[in-house]
């Protein structure tokens, strides 16, 4: 017997115990830290930028082609795309969990390869860029400058040439997005003075490049050399131009005449910004931003940090008055929530430990189940490292649970050595008896609750490595518990305890032994009532798992719950052709109503016009709110939800745009906001318009459901489009080249990238544009002119005309289908799976062939939805095979099985009083209570199988069991329950996730303590006495008994 052997070794049981603390103090250490682990699949992007190009040009010339690329992508679940009349386009793989993204990345740009030669000339020049990156940012760096002495260019540029590289290549760090742009060399090109020296935008590009280039000359005396060569030198020529001075000098052009024409001549050159689209601010001051993103499989902690250390290091060499801010930080939630709960663990040992020392009346017996716990939650540590997790929310909420788990091993040995020492034995002899007649049931109650979360850790995609996580880390507290109970506990027991006097009569003890003498006497006249009326006892069981079912069906379902993660973002949308000034404007209102009705909750705000999650252009846009700490926000009104739900209200009334504020997604990676994502499919080929019809129709059903609030279309509206009709008859009548026609008319409104220069020693570009006095109306296209084959200056006026037509802005895609994604969120009071259900029913009632599917955070809780039911009968199935193996019996394990649903009804019931939904960690919650249910009435039907092996008849042996083991049972349950309460009770960052999984636990662990040990001796006698009649099983039991005395002579 391995707890004998430990009794007659205690020092052997203290190194181990000792090995077991260090192994866990070195993994500490070394393990990563997070919110959780990494949930989100990884994903592959490729982007790429066509100057000047409108969004249906875009995805009929690029987009398309490039997806036609992407098949056979190992592990790729779906693929999104978006085409921006700015000339971006990107495509998002989202892959399998479990696919190394560094060889899907190059998976696809060896698939992407074939397709370069079929992009635009002007595609092919910028390049395409596959990145492996999370799609939302793990935190938003603002540079600003304090004295209000440079402006939003210079202090982009500042960015970009200091800190882009540096930070980029930060390990964890997969891509980086700049809210500006570093200086270009910008030249802004007068038609009218091109037209006078009979010029075009392609004579101006030509000679830039020719003039504007590095020529490597070699060098004198290269070998091979003559033989009596003396001089070995390098040959400098001509180098990139640096300054503007130098730009305008260059030579277009010489006249007959001898005059020389030059750049300046034609054109005004400065250094400008590379792009004019984004005007950046940081509480009201002149800023720039940078987005960084999360490489798939990094730590966000340990990569913010390093960001951090980075930017401090960087910093000491910043001009006076920039500094640093970071006003969407998503690491700063993580950190506090991980504080959090490791506060909550010390709560829950406290709570354990005063649980205890009630019901064992001795700091003696108090101090072995003590001792027990930094035991195993080091070695759970341990375990942790020796598996690669991380210390996150998930495996600090198991430790919580194991905290209460892990000491019922140990009270179970310490209460049974006191019961049998107070019968007369030694402290060595009533532990070597003890341990004889609770080993099995100790190994029986650790291989059901290892088996109810084995079968967690098998289930795949995101939902699957948050079971997984949970999982392993329980069983291995669980495992190390045992251990720990056969070890170290009866060593301490027959090393510690001392004879068991009487229990106290006076004071609090006096009080607790008389109150529990009591509830034992009702206990035991409850189960005898019940035994005689057992038919209505069954009927009244049949009845609770009746309520139970109807009660779980109408839960609402969720995937994980919506935390005040101390920051928020506001999206807001102008008029189509809405200028970028009155975006601005926008963007200051949104600013005054936070900084100045929100002030007590607000610490700063970062505003973005001309960019936003829907799309990029001047009438977009977006900020990002940092809110102050969560001990400064009190009260359920200063939440994160709160905040963003009156923002949405009060902002309602800005006339010159929508204005929508949300919150971050659960987990990261998982999607930009919180809320559903949904993506509105034309799969029958009905076009952009019907699509158009039916989304609007769909956003019209949307507003008037009151279980859904702020749906909305994720993209850009349909925006006046000039389109330029050029006749190619007259164009061959004048003798004008088509090509010429589409350089010029690209150059002069879009502008084109010429080639680089050199701005303090870093390569910088140059771009050549119309300026701004000549492309700002439909006249100006008059204004242009292209030389003909006969050197004549023909304008446009010529050969082209103008009219009004709307396009899109921006154009979407879903798995090759042209798509509208559609986002918003459940109504208050209603969970996110309801309000997807909503919206599902919504999308049926559309007419023709369009269709839906989930992305994102949506399409993981959908999978997760479908999942719930399979995890919950294969928990029970394989409980049930164990117990089968363990009582030799296929009968007996429902006597344990049985009581399952008495404890999943305290569970529902409690997460519904508090208006919590069947997500992700209640089911987590339901799963445990499948162990600890069935962990009581091993309790019982251990001691009453074995009375019945040595004679006695079920009803005896079930009523003796059911006396004596109510003191363990009530200690064990009262003290998880202590442990749990603290989850269940928490508060500040990350609470409702303890509140989630503590409620549901706390909840099923209350009702199957009172339900189940009423009901587990009547249906273990009615289960034993059908074996009992059957004659075959009669014999078996027989041999059984036959067996035990043998064994006990």
């Amino acid at each position: 017997m391995l707890g004998r052997f430990f009794i007659d070794r205690p020092v052997f049981a203290w190194v181990i115990a000792i090995s077991v603390v260090l192994v866990g103090g070195l993994a500490i250490r070394e393990l990563p830290v997070g919110q959780y682990p990494n949930v989100a699949p990884p994903r592959i992007f490729v982007s790429t930028f066509y100057p000047g190009a409108s969004a249906e040009t875009l995805e009929t010339s690029v987009t398309q082609v490039l997806e036609q690329q992407l098949k056979g992508i190992d592990g790729m679940l779906y693929f999104n795309s978006g085409s921006s009349a700015s000339g971006y386009a990107e495509i998002s793989i989202t892959l399998r969990q479990g696919i190394n993204p560094d060889t899907a990345q190059v998976q696809v740009q060896n698939k992407l390869q074939s397709s370069l030669s079929r992009l635009p000339l002007p595609v092919q020049q910028q390049g395409l860029w596959v990145t492996k990156a999370q799609n939302d940012f793990l935190m938003v760096l603002a540079l600003w400058d304090q004295s209000d002495r440079m402006n939003n260019v210079d202090i982009a540029d500042f960015l970009v040439s200091n800190l882009l590289d540096p930070i980029s290549r930060v390990d964890g760090v997969g891509n980086v997005d700049i809210f500006g742009s570093q200086y270009a060399m910008r030249v802004w090109l007068d038609p009218y003075k091109l037209a006078s020296y009979k010029l075009m935008p392609s004579d101006v590009d030509a000679a830039i490049k020719a003039q504007n280039t590095q020529v490597a000359a070699g060098e004198i005396g290269a070998q091979p050399s003559l033989p009596d060569q003396q001089l070995n030198a390098t040959v400098m020529a001509q180098a990139r131009l640096q300054t503007p001075e130098q730009f305008r000098e260059i030579l277009l052009k010489t006249q007959p005449d001898g005059s020389r024409v030059r750049l300046r001549d034609v054109a005004r050159v400065e250094l400008g910004s590379e792009f004019y689209g984004d005007v950046t601010r940081l509480d009201r001051h002149p800023a720039s931003g940078m987005a960084i993103m999360l490489a798939p499989g990094a730590n966000a902690l340990a990569t913010a940090r390093a960001v951090k250390a980075r930017v401090e290091e960087l910093s000491k060499r910043f001009p006076a008055g920039l500094a640093v801010r970071y006003p969407n930080d998503s690491t700063a939630f993580v950190e506090r929530s991980i504080v959090e709960v490791w506060k909550t663990i010390c709560e829950a040992v406290l709570m354990v430990v005063l649980v205890m020392y009630v019901f064992l009346q001795s700091w003696r017996a108090t101090l072995i189940p003590t001792i027990a716990v930094p035991v195993v939650l080091m070695g759970t540590v341990a375990s942790l490292w020796v598996f690669g997790f991380s210390i996150n929310t998930l495996t600090l909420f198991a430790a919580v649970l194991a905290i209460g788990l892990l000491v019922d091993d140990a009270i179970v040995v310490v209460e049974n050595v006191e019961r049998l020492m107070a019968e007369g034995l030694s402290a060595r002899d009533a532990t070597i008896q003890s341990m004889r007649e609770i080993s099995s049931a100790l190994v029986g109650i650790a291989l059901v609750l290892s088996a109810v979360f084995v079968p967690m850790a098998f289930f795949g995609g995101a939902t699957g490595v948050i079971y997984k996580q949970f999982a392993i880390t329980i069983v291995s507290a669980m495992a190390l518990s045992v251990l720990v109970a056969l070890t170290l506990s009866p060593a301490l027991c027959a090393s510690v305890l001392r004879p068991v006097g009487a229990h106290a009569e006076r004071g609090f003890f006096g009080w607790f032994n008389r109150s529990f003498a009591r509830v034992r006497g009702l206990y035991d006249r409850a189960v005898r009532g019940l035994h005689a009326h057992r038919f209505v006892t069954l009927a009244l069981y049949a009845a609770l798992v009746g309520g139970l079912y109807l009660a779980f069906v109408r839960m609402p379902t969720g995937f994980l719950p919506a935390e005040d993660q101390g920051r928020a973002i506001v999206q807001f949308m102008l008029p189509a052709g809405a200028m970028q000034a009155r975006a601005v404007n926008v963007a200051k209102t949104v600013e005054k109503y936070f900084l100045e009705e929100e002030k007590q909750n607000v610490s700063g705000i970062f505003s973005v016009a001309g960019f936003s999650f829907s799309g990029v252009g001047q009438n977009a846009g977006m900020a990002f709110v940092q809110l102050k700490p969560w001990e400064q926000r009190s009260g359920v009104e200063n939440e994160a939800p709160a905040i963003t739900a009156r923002a949405t209200e009060k902002l309602a009334s800005v006339r010159d745009a929508q204005v929508f504020a949300i919150s971050p997604p659960s987990i990261q990676g998982l999607g930009q906001t919180n809320g559903f994502t949904l993506q509105l499919l034309d799969r029958g080929g009905q076009g952009r318009v019907r699509l158009a019809a039916a989304r609007a129709k769909l956003l019209e059903l949307a507003a008037a459901d009151k279980r859904l609030r702020n749906v909305r279309w994720n993209s850009m509206p349909e925006t006046p489009q000039l389109r330029v009709d050029v006749d190619p008859q007259k164009l061959g009548a004048l003798g004008v080249s088509q090509a010429d026609v589409n350089n010029t008319l690209s150059v002069a409104w879009g502008g084109s990238y010429v080639n680089d220069f050199i701005d303090r020693g870093r390569v910088k570009r140059v771009y050549q544009q119309g300026d701004a006095a000549f492309r700002g109306g439909p006249e100006d296209l008059n204004k242009w002119f292209v030389r003909s084959a006969s050197g004549v200056m023909t304008p446009f006026s010529a050969f082209a005309t103008t009219r009004w037509v709307k396009g899109p802005q921006a154009l979407s895609r879903f798995n090759g289908s042209p798509a509208d994604e559609i986002q918003g969120e459940a109504a208050a009071g209603v969970s996110s799976g309801t309000a997807m259900e909503a919206m599902e029913e919504l999308v049926d009632k559309l007419p023709g062939s369009v269709g839906s599917a989930w992305s994102s955070l949506s399409y993981q809780e959908r999978l997760s939805t479908g999942k719930a039911p399979v995890l919950y009968a294969v928990s029970i199935l394989v409980v049930f095979l164990c117990l089968a193996a363990l009582y030799e019996s296929w009968i007996i394990p429902f006597s344990v099985l049985m009581v399952v649903p008495l404890g999943m009804i305290g569970a529902v019931l409690a997460a519904s009083a508090r208006g919590l939904a069947n997500d992700v960690f209640l089911q987590v919650g339901l799963v445990t209570t499948i162990g600890l249910s069935a962990k009581n009435a091993i309790l019982i039907v251990e001691f009453a199988e074995r009375a019945c092996r040595r004679g006695e008849t079920p009803v005896r042996a079930a009523l003796a069991a059911a006396n004596l083991r109510l003191r363990p049972i009530l200690m064990t349950s009262l003290a998880f329950m202590a442990g749990v309460l603290p989850l269940a009770a928490a508060t500040g960052a990350g609470a409702r996730g303890r509140v989630a999984i503590g409620t549901g636990v706390l909840g099923g662990m209350l009702s199957a303590t009172l339900l189940a040990s009423l009901f587990v001796p009547v249906i273990f006698i009615a289960l034993r006495e059908r074996i009992r009649r059957r004659p075959t099983a009669e014999g078996h039991e027989q041999a059984i008994e036959t067996r035990v005395r043998e064994e006990a002579e």
